[in-house]
């Protein structure tokens, strides 16, 4: 018989927090643990008009129009806010107004490590957007702080 278990709530909320926050996760392997990085930097949010899946990246099924790009958020606690399992944007993400060209309807968001619009990029956890955005010229696509992204 196999048994499958999930993740204790410790581990996910210190991965979270390693990830996002850039917070050392204590006692995993020696006293030191996991360390966060000598400098933080950032994690990209995209728009995608279809879910980009496990297997895609941070081109999959992105939104196109002119000007878009990812936003920069920082691997900090004025990027994400993290608790028990979960992680939201610390503030409201906004995207740059759409110039025109194509568009479309945002149904899910994800967070990589890319800031190029055209680069492929590490997709490191996608999610759905609920309302879906309808993106046309003059529209400022926006997430809001309660966007979450949650470890299961």
């Amino acid at each position: 018989m196999t048994a499958i278990a999930g993740k204790a709530n410790t581990w996910e909320t210190g991965l979270m927090l390693l990830l996002f926050n850039n917070t050392d996760f204590t006692l995993v392997g020696d006293a030191g643990g996991l360390r966060g990085s000598a400098s933080a930097g950032s994690l990209y949010v995209s728009l995608h008009t279809a879910d980009p899946t496990e297997e895609g990246n941070q081109t999959s099924s992105e939104l196109a129009y002119t000007d878009y790009a990812r936003v920069a958020v920082a691997r900090s606690g004025s990027g994400w806010t993290c608790t028990g399992g979960s992680v939201v944007p610390a503030a409201e993400i906004a995207f740059v107004v759409s110039g025109g060209g194509a568009g479309g309807t945002v149904t899910h968001f994800g967070v990589g490590t890319s800031t190029l619009a055209t680069g492929a990029g590490k997709l490191l956890y996608a999610g759905a957007v609920t309302p879906n955005i309808v993106v046309s010229t003059g529209v400022t696509p926006k997430l809001t702080v309660a966007t979450a992204i949650t470890e299961a």
